[in-house]
């Protein structure tokens, strides 16, 4: 399973990263201005705006790929969780791709699948995926603007439709703490995990989120997906990274500039290429 879904996720990531390069063309030779931003442009720019608060999404933003769907297979192939349940959430998934089960059903219930089991022995498990699948992806330009951010003294915050377990960690290597972490969980009783959602940011939910901590206007707002839209529309000042084919074309409407990372390729996650 997991071979087959490497190589669908593969196929996959050309395809949108195409499109993608397509759509960033054909905007620029249209009335409508896209300006893509280096590296040392976007961290001036950033910085020059001397930002109390910035709130990054993680997959696609912060590392490449799609962490959450990636620790779910390593999970079931761990065996964390039964059979029948491992079935059930692979056709759940299957089901996503094909436009029939929402983006906020999906992400929560690649969560609640874990029901029962220990969240001390999930956070461990996350963390070991975590070194090993995520660490290495991390965008080189991104940490270096990260790392200017906390030189500067600057608030940061992570919001991501990816499990808070796995988002955590790799949220950490950037020098964000759980506490300023916002993903989809859900609640914990006497250390065992539960079926009962606790959040499940994505699309008007992260901005959703990012206000009820208290930030209705974020300094800055990074990501990198159509998920993201809501919460980069809220902020002051908005950064779509490694924007997917339906963010780029949102940027280009709202006259939003972009970055995209040495190497990368817009994200695979958005369901019919949005």
């Amino acid at each position: 399973m997991e071979r087959s879904r490497a190589k669908h996720a593969s196929l996959e990531e050309n395809r949108v990263g195409q499109l993608s390069r397509r759509i960033e063309n054909r905007l620029t030779t249209t009335q409508i201005e896209l300006t893509g931003w280096t590296a040392k442009e976007l961290q001036r720019k950033v910085l020059d705006l001397k930002p109390k608060v910035a709130v990054f999404d993680c997959d696609g933003t912060l590392w490449s790929g799609d962490s959450g769907l990636g620790f779910l297979v390593w999970s079931l192939e761990q065996g964390l969780v039964s059979r029948s349940t491992s079935d059930w959430i692979d056709n759940r998934h299957r089901a996503y791709r094909a436009g029939k089960v929402s983006e906020v059903q999906i992400c929560g219930e690649m969560v609640q699948i874990y029901a029962g089991l220990r969240e001390e022995e999930l956070r461990k498990a996350a963390a070991a995926y975590v070194r090993q699948f995520v660490a290495g992806r991390a965008f080189a330009e991104i940490a270096s603007l990260v790392a200017a951010l906390h030189t500067a003294g600057v608030e940061l915050w992570a919001v991501s439709s990816t499990n808070k377990w796995v988002v955590a960690e790799g949220a950490r290597a950037f020098g964000i703490p759980e506490q300023r972490v916002l993903a989809a969980e859900v609640a914990v009783v006497n250390g065992v995990i539960t079926s009962e959602l606790v959040d499940v940011p994505t699309d008007v939910a992260k901005a959703a989120a990012l206000v009820r901590v208290g930030l209705p206007r974020p300094d800055a707002v990074f990501g990198n997906s159509i998920h993201d839209l809501a919460m980069l529309e809220i902020a002051a000042h908005a950064f779509p990274i490694n924007p997917s084919p339906a963010l780029l074309e949102a940027a280009a409407r709202k006259g939003w500039g972009y970055f995209r990372p040495q190497g990368s390729e817009a994200v695979i996650s958005d369901i019919a290429g949005k």
